[in-house]
């Protein structure tokens, strides 16, 4: 557990150099496997931090989205993305 606590601040860190709902899923993520892992009992630590984590995944997505409405990903053939508003 203090190996996972340990790696938290880098994987934040890793997080901010995506874009914005790319962050609040990393973020919801690693704050429900946390919290999940701090919820389990001792046996099942490992169990309660991938439910956690997908989880916060998902209500990080959801959130995401709010924070963004009415917006749409592009996507050229080269690659390159961008947001918009939706037609």
């Amino acid at each position: 557990m203090t190996k996972f606590l340990l790696v938290l601040p880098l994987l934040a860190g890793l997080a901010a150099c995506q874009s914005t709902t790319d962050q609040n899923v990393a973020t919801g993520a690693l704050t429900g496997a946390a919290v999940g892992a701090i919820a389990s009992d001792d046996g099942d630590k490992l169990e309660g931090a991938v439910l956690g984590g997908a989880a916060g995944a998902a209500v990080g997505s959801l959130v995401g989205a709010a924070n963004q409405p009415r917006q749409c990903t592009y996507r050229y053939p080269s690659g390159y993305s961008y947001v918009a508003p939706c037609p």
